[in-house]
């Protein structure tokens, strides 16, 4: 009977963290691969990307803890935690 109890945990621990693996396939890599539209890089700050790309059309945020600000530039979005680039993209296109 004991026995019985430990495959059942085992078979419910194995399906719970299989499920957390699965989720929604972003299309980060297909939207920047090829990209030749200049960007802020990681680890840029603000101040760097005003100097650089000049004011964005559309600022939002911050928003969350940490914070995360979001500038719209039209051709590429910049992702910022506090004042750095965690991220910047190119919008896909349709």
């Amino acid at each position: 009977m004991r026995r019985i109890g430990l495959y059942t945990v085992l078979t419910l621990a194995l399906g719970l963290s299989a499920g957390a693996a699965l989720g929604d396939t972003l299309l980060v890599d297909s939207v920047e691969s090829g990209s030749d539209v200049a960007r802020p890089g990681r680890g840029m700050t603000m101040d760097g990307v005003l100097a650089r790309f000049g004011e964005p059309a559309v600022r939002s945020g911050p928003v969350g803890e940490p914070p995360i600000s979001t500038w719209d530039y039209g051709n590429f979005v910049v992702y910022f935690e506090h004042q750095y680039v965690i991220h910047s993209v190119v919008p896909h296109k349709q």
